[in-house]
């Protein structure tokens, strides 16, 4: 992609997953690179496994202070941030009967206000730092399909997203045109997180529902951040990319 390498560039949830799929491919681009990861171990273990990363910093979304003290620690190791892929999320599969207040609010507090913590400390970064020299500051932000189709058993996580999707496009409005800000909504992606809540079964029956008939590779969706952060989609900005092999192309994601 043009226009990447020597970009400095800080993912959340960076130490698996999606997470850790871009900020290999981003370092494969040339690219500088600090993750960010509430997990310790996740995140030494990255750092064996890509020792050309920058920084690997252990910090909370949902903590406000966490996230200001991990972003100049990633200023501090890079110089600064050009990009931002704000992707730390989780989700709970359960009914919507069954949502427990403490649940609820632990997925709001990752999915939604960890990504509105991190976005506007980047984006008060980029603001000022683009206002004093050419160039523009790109935020991406991971969504999901569940973002916009109704799918059951996340409510929680799908209310997130969709929020995700508006909070991007009303940032993208106010912070042109110094900042370019978009959304990947991935559909079904085999990660860890995937993994841990399907069985075999489950996977094979989500994978018959999708046109291309399997999940997506994190790569894949790595490869779609790196093209949206790149000069190649220098136009870009306030919307959202759908990746999901076809699957809501035909609303099949209501089955």
């Amino acid at each position: 992609m043009r226009g990447l390498k020597n970009k400095k560039v800080l993912i959340t949830g960076g130490a698996s997953g999606i997470g850790a799929a871009t900020a290999a491919r981003f370092l494969e681009e040339g690219a500088q690179v600090s993750i960010l990861d509430r997990d310790a171990n996740a995140c030494e273990f990255i750092r064996n496994q890509l020792p050309q990363i920058s920084a690997a910093i252990v910090a909370d979304v949902t903590s406000l202070k966490q996230v200001e003290a991990a972003f100049a620690e990633a200023v501090h190791a890079m110089g600064a941030v050009d990009v931002l892929i704000n992707n730390a999320g989780i989700s709970i599969r359960h009914n919507f009967l069954d949502i427990t207040p403490e649940e609820w609010d632990k997925v709001i507090a990752v999915n939604l206000t960890g990504v509105f913590y991190v976005a506007q400390t980047a984006a008060r970064h980029m603001w000022k730092r683009f206002s004093a020299e050419a160039g523009t500051g790109v935020i991406l932000q991971t969504a999901s399909t569940n973002g916009i189709m109704g799918y059951p058993y996340y409510a929680d996580y799908n209310a997130t997203k969709a929020g995700v999707i508006e909070l991007t496009k009303s940032m993208a409005l106010e912070l042109a045109p110094k900042v370019r800000v978009c959304a990947v909504a991935p559909g079904y992606v085999l990660t860890p997180m995937q993994r841990a809540e399907y069985t075999d079964a489950m996977l094979e029956e989500v994978n018959q529902k999708i046109p291309l008939r399997r999940h997506a590779k994190p790569e894949e969706i790595a490869a779609l951040f790196a093209f949206l952060a790149s000069d190649d989609a220098a136009y870009a900005t306030g919307h959202v990319y759908t990746l999901d092999g076809g699957e809501t192309t035909g609303g099949l994601a209501s089955r």
